[in-house]
């Protein structure tokens, strides 16, 4: 690998998400860019937030409703789980044609998890990663099948 690294931020803990976004911070505070892509979340009220982080971090939501994946009805899982697919293709395009320095793909082990998206096509997608892209992923859980393709792996847990 080159310059760009890979962590998984993962665990039953909270601060996975604050922890991807530091870095993010980091990397626009060196005069990089960084996308962030969020998954199973929602649009959420937290969209006006992010907003004032651009240009140098963008943040894309490719769901349509407001709430949490597994609160929706199973109609309205089905419609976002196409939403979500079309987040992994744009990711794909993003570290292919390096768009940005920093990727970070928050709760993408959680599409794993649900059968969005299997273990093999985000093997693919970090493997398809430039050499000079940092590539930031989060979840609960991490699969054991990715921690091959992984440089820094934290475990979010909670003390109390």
């Amino acid at each position: 690998m080159g310059t760009g690294h890979v962590q998984v931020y993962y665990g039953a803990g909270r601060g996975k998400t604050n922890a991807a976004l530091g870095n993010a911070l980091r990397a626009a505070s060196e005069g990089r860019n960084a996308y962030v892509i969020k998954f199973l979340k929602g649009k959420g009220e937290s969209s006006a937030y992010y907003e004032r982080l651009e240009p140098e971090i963008k943040v894309f939501c490719f769901e349509k409703a407001t709430g949490y994946y597994d609160e929706l009805s199973e109609a309205e899982q089905e419609e976002e789980k196409i939403n979500m697919r079309n987040g992994i293709n744009f990711a794909r395009k993003v570290l292919t044609t390096r768009e940005c320095d920093m990727l970070i793909l928050d709760e993408v082990l959680g599409l794993v998890d649900n059968g969005i998206v299997s273990v093999e096509e985000l093997e693919l997608l970090i493997r398809e990663k430039e050499d000079d892209v940092d590539l930031i992923l989060t979840g609960r859980v991490l699969k054991e099948e990715i921690r091959p393709y992984v440089d820094e792996i934290y475990n979010i847990t909670s003390e109390k």
